[in-house]
């Protein structure tokens, strides 16, 4: 896993949210705008389904949309927080079911938002490789850059799940 300070080093996105497969966005809280300075990614109502990972006030969404909240750390992740991220993919693959656009965000849009992603394509018949190629294609090389996060997909959440509830 990267240190703190190397995070730092990482690029900001250069839009705001990416379309990773028909419907299903990952995104983040800030971009680097066409002005070159970083911005805030404003939700409004573009999205049926908004789940959030690092919540910030004043980041929307918008009143329409159904609002999913569940803050976790871009580190390791307990068995708890492991088990809503399992649900919180659940969810969006229900939502995309049902013809529902979903936004998945975190804070640049790379770490957090790529293992509820990633792990929702899994869940949809993709490989975990398959996942992490197609989430860094379409967002960006810098996406799931956290090693940890990688290894839990190769592993299975359930299986991290398991092992992180057994070390607790």
């Amino acid at each position: 896993m990267r240190t703190h300070e190397q995070q730092h080093r990482v690029p900001a996105p250069d839009r705001p949210w990416s379309e990773i497969e028909p419907g299903l966005w990952m995104g983040g809280h800030k971009f680097r705008g066409r002005s070159g300075r970083l911005e805030f990614a404003l939700v409004r109502d573009e999205f049926d389904v908004v789940q959030t990972l690092l919540r910030l006030p004043g980041y929307g969404p918008g009143p329409r949309a159904e609002h999913h909240v569940w803050p976790i750390p871009d580190g390791p992740l307990d068995g708890t927080q492991l088990a809503g991220v399992m649900r919180l993919a659940r969810a969006a693959n229900e939502a995309l079911d049902c013809g529902r656009s979903v936004l998945v965000r975190c804070y640049h849009g790379y770490n957090r938002s790529g293992l509820v992603v990633a792990h929702a394509l899994v869940r949809r018949g993709r490989t975990p490789e398959e996942a992490i190629a197609l989430i860094r294609a379409r967002r960006s090389p810098w996406a799931l850059h956290n090693e940890l996060f990688v290894d839990y997909l190769r592993a299975g959440l359930a299986t991290a799940r398991l092992l992180e509830e057994l070390a607790e």
